[in-house]
């Protein structure tokens, strides 16, 4: 059996996972990066993306992430996300809303990180859309 870590995804309004894990995958800003136990510490920031996460419990998390940051030692991953969202709960109407908030985050963008951050949303969430 593949060694396990705490695995903790935090947002502004409640304590999204809080499991022990094998694998998860981090859409980290300057790419994806798999997280497993034994991981060498790093902080990264995260990008608008697709989170994907085993369990321990063979349990698989697929959630969309925006804004925030990784922090993860040799035993445990915690990410503070502005969002994270189930991506099983992201399909018509809900989908559809997520992707107008991202195309009105884009639209108000003043600068390039702006800009770049709100078109990394709006190109993984049509993705998801198909």
């Amino acid at each position: 059996m593949a060694g396990t870590f705490k695995f903790e995804l935090v947002t502004p309004e409640r304590m999204a996972v809080s499991e022990d894990a094998t694998e998860v995958i981090v859409p980290g800003a300057e790419g994806e990066f798999t997280v497993l136990a034994g991981h060498s510490p790093v902080v990264s920031t995260l990008r608008p993306g697709i989170l994907n996460a085993t369990l321990a419990s063979s349990k698989k998390v697929r959630l969309f992430v925006k804004d925030g940051f990784a922090e993860c030692d040799t035993g445990h991953l915690t990410i503070l996300a502005e969002r994270a969202i189930d991506v099983e709960a992201l399909t018509g109407s809900a989908l559809a809303a997520e992707i107008q908030r991202s195309e009105a985050e884009l639209a108000a963008a003043t600068d390039d990180a702006a800009r770049f951050a709100a078109s990394s949303a709006l190109a993984e969430l049509r993705a998801l859309q198909g």
